[in-house]
């Protein structure tokens, strides 16, 4: 059984003493790839060096909502860069739109979320989106991309929202990603949403360290915890384990554009 942690934040000091071995345990957990996403300047040039020493590793370069209020003159020139120019950067972002937090102004965070949508389309990536209390937004911004370019190749990373959001999503060509959050006593609505996602939209993945999944809870996540995502996908679904890992292995080798 192969898995791909579509979303992971391995550049964090928490894995500065120990990333070889945490690297090992997901590759023993059946981990073939993992995608570490930037979310602002110095972390996407982390990200970066990162795939370029570790071959489990490919790269994702992009300014996250709540940091484009602190990006200085030349972090997007940087961004743009490493995206036309690093064969191991597979996708621009996290981008996309969050009220939860208030560090950004709304309308630099619409900004910025454009500059990533309009990056990816002309370098032919997948982008990677950020939502948070913000469902309604980011589905107008992507609506509008739509209507103007047709379908759109991104992902809803740790998807969050309700099923009219999944499936405007879905209409519109994106992946549904979800996280450790799905394994929670809490989250039936989500497991709700997971259920009637199709199989070819699916990605799973750990956003680690953040979130970790039962039975992990409360500890530093990792890739390999993605495998009990999966198999609570799989539960939800009333199929095999090995199942949800061959279509979203497929589904994130085919949306980022990784070898088999």
């Amino acid at each position: 059984m192969t898995l791909i942690d579509t979303h992971a934040h391995l550049f964090d000091d928490r894995f500065r003493s120990d990333l070889p071995a945490v690297l090992r345990r997901a590759a023993d957990a059946g981990v073939e790839r993992t995608v570490c996403i930037g979310i602002d300047r110095e972390s996407s040039i982390e990200s970066v060096r990162l795939a370029n020493q570790h071959p489990l590793l490919v790269a994702a370069v992009g300014i996250q909502p709540n940091h484009a209020a602190e990006a200085q003159p030349g972090d997007w020139d940087a961004v743009v860069r490493l995206a036309e120019t690093e064969p191991r950067v597979v996708a621009v972002g996290e981008t996309g739109l969050d009220r939860y937090w208030d560090r950004t102004p709304f309308a630099v965070q619409e900004d910025y979320f454009a500059r990533h949508i309009e990056l990816a389309r002309r370098l032919g990536k997948p982008f990677v989106i950020h939502c948070r209390e913000a469902e309604a937004d980011v589905v107008r911004v992507l609506r509008d991309a739509f209507e103007k370019h047709g379908p759109i190749r991104a992902v809803m990373h740790s998807f969050t929202g309700d099923l009219a959001t999944a499936r405007a999503c879905l209409e519109m060509g994106l992946h549904i990603s979800f996280a450790g959050m799905i394994t929670y006593k809490t989250a039936q609505d989500l497991r709700d949403v997971a259920k009637v996602v199709p199989p070819d939209r699916l990605l799973v993945e750990t956003d680690c360290p953040y979130l970790a999944p039962v039975p992990h809870r409360g500890k530093r996540n990792e890739s390999a915890f993605v495998a009990h995502t999966a198999a609570c996908i799989a539960e939800v679904k009333g199929v095999p384990a090995e199942v949800i890992a061959e279509h979203t292995t497929r589904n994130a080798r085919e949306l980022f554009g990784l070898p088999g």
